[in-house]
């Protein structure tokens, strides 16, 4: 019989990364329990928030040990509709103000 091996992790990385994901969780909600307002709220929680996105695809997703190709084949796709996302907000921001302008004269 053939013996079937495949690749295993420590089980102190996933340990470690728990850990790191409850510490990421803590400061998002001090950002809450200081009562941070603005942007420094909304900046500090969607940081926070993307760091454990980036965790939990990383090491629970296996995407750390993936190949090149597959990776690409995952995140560019989005980061490209977050470039055309970018892209739209600047196109409608201008449109308004151009729209304001207007109205304005």
């Amino acid at each position: 019989m053939e013996k079937a091996e495949g690749q295993q992790h420590p089980l102190s990385t996933y340990l470690w990364i728990w850990g790191l994901l409850f510490v990421l969780s803590t400061f998002s909600y001090l950002v809450d329990y200081f009562h941070v307002q603005g942007y420094l709220r909304w900046t500090l929680i969607i940081i926070f928030m993307l760091l454990k996105a980036g965790l939990i695809v990383s090491i629970f997703m296996h995407m750390a040990w993936e190949r090149l190709a597959l990776k690409c084949a995952i995140l560019v796709p989005p980061l490209c509709l977050l470039v055309l996302i970018g892209l739209m907000f600047i196109e409608g921001d201008y449109t308004f103000l151009t729209r304001v302008g207007a109205f304005l004269r």
